[in-house]
């Protein structure tokens, strides 16, 4: 699959192209992550000060949602060709990570979309010569645990793995592995607050984000995350098998 075939698969998926999140939820996403809403904070350092036009624009820009102002309601856009941009320099900082055989942390806030792709990308890795991280499974996080499972790093809750935009399961998770002299992973592959938080502490980190999820494309523009791939990271996860396909291919993990 090329990169014409990709986008336009990605945008009849609604991975990309016109996708479930309405504006009006985009919007109040941007206004929350300017107030601080701790659930869209993601636990990025903010190393200026944005303004909720800045974040509109960027997201504009990065993403591709509508740069009409006047829009409030309805559908709004993720563009393919960004999100395939996007894919190809994840892909590449990915092998890399493979040639190098860095010491690689792969965590999702998102498992009932992206476990799959998180999975799929571990194993590869694995096999071509990243070392995957491994958690001492059970540490307690709120009402619940950090589980691992096929090399992918979450937060469990009462028999469900959760849905979760906050950094304090990643911020734990580091704690845990520095405890246990293992020091930081060379890098993260994340999403939600798992990946907001590893940036902001430094770690390379390359992830997911949909289009209300603005704190990892701020974090990518002030220069902490290294790549922010712009999707619908809650479709039926066999829908991102091609997109799978198309990463380690480029990453040349296939």
């Amino acid at each position: 699959m090329n990169k014409a075939q990709l986008a336009e698969y990605l945008d009849s998926a609604r991975i990309t192209g016109e996708v479930a999140t309405p504006r009006e939820n985009n919007l109040d996403h941007f206004q929350g992550f300017i107030d601080g809403v701790d659930t869209l904070a993601f636990g990025v350092d903010w190393k200026r000060d944005w303004t909720y036009d800045e974040v509109f624009d960027l997201m504009h820009e990065k993403v591709g949602t509508s740069a009409d102002r006047s829009l409030h309601s309805g559908q709004d856009t993720i563009s393919s060709a960004l999100c395939v941009a996007a894919l190809e320099r994840f892909a590449d900082r990915l092998g890399l990570a493979a040639t190098r055989g860095e010491h690689v942390l792969f965590a999702t806030g998102h498992p009932g979309g992206l476990l799959p792709v998180h999975a799929a990308l571990a194993a590869a890795l694995g096999e071509a010569g990243g070392k995957i991280v491994r958690i001492d499974e059970g540490f307690r996080f709120g009402d619940g645990d950090i589980r691992q499972i096929s090399g992918v790093v979450m937060w469990h809750q009462h028999g469900h793995l959760m849905h979760t935009h906050l950094p304090g399961p990643m911020d734990l998770t580091l704690a845990r592995l520095a405890a246990g002299g293992e020091g930081a992973p060379d890098l993260v592959v994340a999403d939600h607050g798992w990946a907001g938080f590893a940036a902001s502490a430094g770690i390379d980190t390359i992830g997911f984000a949909d289009c209300n999820d603005p704190g990892l494309f701020v974090s990518e523009a002030q220069g902490d995350m290294d790549v922010a791939v712009p999707l619908d990271d809650n479709v039926s996860p066999g829908l991102y098998d091609p997109m799978v396909d198309y990463l380690l291919d480029r990453a040349g993990l296939s």
